[in-house]
């Protein structure tokens, strides 16, 4: 699931590419382990082994303490961040490859490949995911939804040529924006601490586990037949590429321009993501400094706060 901010000059997605994780590490011995993190109620799932061989990585898979409740109290408006020195420390690290290696390949892409190719790049990316997300739909208990993400995925891998183009907007029929972090909440599991991730970026606990949920979740990865092995992830980079082409200025602006970028960047991804799951609306995007507990959406910036600010912070 990409995240999207309204800003004054288009919109904004905020991201990384793959995958590793500063949580801790289980082993896949038993079925389930008890929470390392302090609170001996806690119990995670573990995910069987022929999965994890199936994409060829470690016999161990990356779960969080986040079946409990945790400070952060989801939308309480608070930030619940444990462990900011590592996660700074990692996001320097991100901010660095960003700079040094996707910004400029970023940049050359969107410069070489007309506008037209990369939108429809990142359509195809987009339909290889929603057969992932029905399946998120239907663990979220919303056949309905399911039935419609499943409808989107036909009609534009076949009218619209393997999803490079997107007849099924044109239809009316609603895209899907889901994940398995929406699915943990709600299930029920708490946001868990705030984590930044090595080439992937912000996110919390459960998310963490939602993304590492989502690489075995589509059922593409596991057709008999396929042209490229895991051709969903490539997709996924290539998009990714694009949007941070496509969106450079305002994201520059913020991993840049901000004399606090992580903080500016946990406080946007927290106020969003809480939103979002707090109305459950593919459509309620904030503005960057927009307040989300507010009716209104007006920005919270006035002349005596600094925008970068965060305002959570001791």
């Amino acid at each position: 699931m990409r995240r999207c901010f309204k800003s004054e000059e288009d919109s904004l997605c905020v991201f990384y590419v793959p995958r590793q994780f500063c949580i801790r590490v289980y082993d896949l011995s038993a079925s389930t382990v008890k929470d390392r993190f302090g609170n001996p109620e806690m119990m995670m799932t573990l995910f069987p082994q022929k999965l994890l061989n199936r994409f060829r990585v470690p016999a161990f898979v990356v779960l969080a303490a986040c079946a409990g409740p945790s400070p952060d109290a989801d939308g309480g408006g608070r930030i619940y961040d444990p462990y900011e020195n590592t996660n700074r420390a990692i996001h320097t690290f991100n901010r660095g490859l960003d700079k040094a290696f996707f910004r400029p390949a970023a940049k050359g892409y969107v410069a070489v490949i007309p506008r037209p190719m990369v939108n429809s790049f990142n359509m195809f990316a987009e339909n290889l995911s929603l057969p992932g997300q029905m399946v998120d739909y239907l663990l979220q208990g919303k056949p309905k939804e399911a039935c419609t993400t499943l409808f989107r995925f036909v009609v534009n891998s076949t009218v619209g040529f393997a999803g490079l183009a997107d007849p099924a907007s044109d239809f009316e029929i609603p895209r899907a924006d889901t994940d398995f972090g929406v699915t943990l909440h709600v299930w029920g599991f708490a946001e868990g601490p705030y984590l930044e991730l090595p080439f992937y970026g912000p996110s919390t606990a459960r998310d963490a586990v939602g993304v590492v949920v989502n690489l075995f979740t589509n059922p593409i990865d596991f057709a008999p037949t396929r042209p490229i092995n895991n051709l969903g992830l490539y997709a996924e980079i290539v998009r990714r590429l694009g949007d941070r082409g496509l969106y450079s200025d305002t994201v520059d602006s913020i991993l840049y321009g901000s004399s606090d970028s992580y903080a500016q960047l946990r406080l946007i991804y927290l106020q969003n993501r809480r939103f979002e799951l707090a109305t459950d609306n593919e459509d309620a995007y904030l503005g960057l400094y927009s307040d989300p507990y507010s009716d209104t959406g007006t920005p919270v910036a006035t002349d005596a706060t600094d925008p970068y600010e965060d305002p959570y912070a001791e």
